[in-house]
């Protein structure tokens, strides 16, 4: 019987990095079972199923079935049903993709199991410890076995921390699942009619959880709206915030609701520019060559701000932002292991870690 490896899903960006590694172990000769983990944290069709829909995905052997709650509860009760899981059916090996609250407690319901524990993603700094995620990504790496980085920057960030003898130079896996569905979605219409057109994300507690803060933004959305329409798939958490707030989406801002996978990438390749305080959106941009402003003050991919595909802006800065990225816009950005082979990269390292693990047991 093939040992299991249990592949842990806790929120929508979670799902592309996985997909990389399960159609490499799909394709390649079975050496272990890949097994679908589903904690919870999003689980509606519009944040998760959809999603396993379009890239190819199965629907989760395991539903954890845990969402909702402060950081602390639900950090807290994942962690107990991982636990609960992992004690009755053990894995040869944990994957944990990402740094939001989910894999962080799968992170360490494995650790406390003594599971050989692998982060998906590993070595992203931003340098801002205030920011939820950022405590995530650094906790998981410090208790994983194996730390798979996307890119050379993560590299140095993981040899700084004394880490470099787990790190494997896997590549983005993002890239590599945006490569295998480009037959799906490169041929599919954006939902925006005007041309040329801005996309908007905007999800993350920092901007939104704050009134003044959510509200000073949306005045710079307008501001920005000015310049060219702009197309804004509303997130859910951000949807609540505009009606416990009592504001409303500007003028010349289209909103649609979450767009599926294929359906988003889709848009985003078409953009004239991308505004987001998403991370994963930041690579995708700067790989199709998309111009990108990010909301934030920081970023854990500060490899877009190196390559100039990427730049910080705030609520004061973001019209002036929008213009002059517009008038000299970035060219795409080849990046060594920013490519379709980060799957099959994954797969080898994972290969070689079973290997060496049923080595040490014999």
């Amino acid at each position: 019987m093939l040992p299991e490896v249990h592949l842990v899903a806790a929120a929508r960006p979670n799902l592309p990095k996985l997909a990389a590694l399960w159609h490499a172990l799909a394709d390649s000769m079975p050496f272990c079972r890949p097994v679908l983990v589903h904690t919870g944290q999003h689980h509606d069709d519009a944040m998760f199923g959809a999603l396993l829909r379009d890239l190819g995905l199965p629907s989760p052997d395991v539903s954890l079935g845990v969402a909702g709650g402060s950081h602390a509860e639900l950090t807290a009760r994942t962690m107990l049903a991982a636990e609960v899981l992992w004690r009755g059916r053990r894995p040869a090996a944990v994957i944990v993709p990402g740094d939001v609250d989910g894999a962080l407690a799968a992170a360490l319901a494995a650790a406390k199991l003594f599971l050989p524990l692998v982060h998906l993603e590993a070595g992203l700094r931003c340098a801002d410890t205030d920011l939820p995620e950022e405590i995530n990504r650094r906790a998981i790496d410090a208790v994983a076995t194996g730390l798979w980085a996307p890119d050379a920057t993560a590299m140095h960030a993981l040899a700084f921390e004394g880490r470099a003898e787990a790190a494997v130079l896997t590549g983005n896996a993002m890239i590599a699942t945006l490569e295998r569905t480009r037959p799906a979605w490169s041929h599919r219409p954006a939902p925006m009619p005007e041309r040329p057109f801005g996309l908007l994300t905007l999800h993350r507690g920092a901007n939104v959880d704050n009134r003044a803060r959510f509200a000073a933004l949306l005045d710079a959305v307008a501001r920005t709206a000015a310049i060219l329409p702009l197309l804004w798939p509303l997130h859910p958490r951000t949807l609540a915030r505009l009606a416990a707030y009592g504001l409303r989406v500007p003028k010349g801002v289209q909103t649609v609701p979450p767009l599926s996978y294929l359906d988003f990438i889709a848009t985003l390749s078409q953009a004239a520019i991308v505004i987001t305080d998403s991370g994963g959106v930041q690579e995708e941009t700067t790989y199709l060559g998309v111009p990108c402003l990010t909301l934030r003050d920081t970023t854990e991919r500060p490899l877009t701000l190196t390559l100039g595909t990427n730049r910080l802006a705030t609520a004061a800065t973001l019209p002036e932002a929008v213009a002059a990225m517009l008038a000299d816009p970035p060219v795409p950005q080849r990046i060594p292991g920013w490519d379709a082979l980060a799957g099959w990269r994954m797969a080898d390292a994972l290969a070689e870690l079973l290997h060496n693990q049923q080595r040490r047991a014999a």
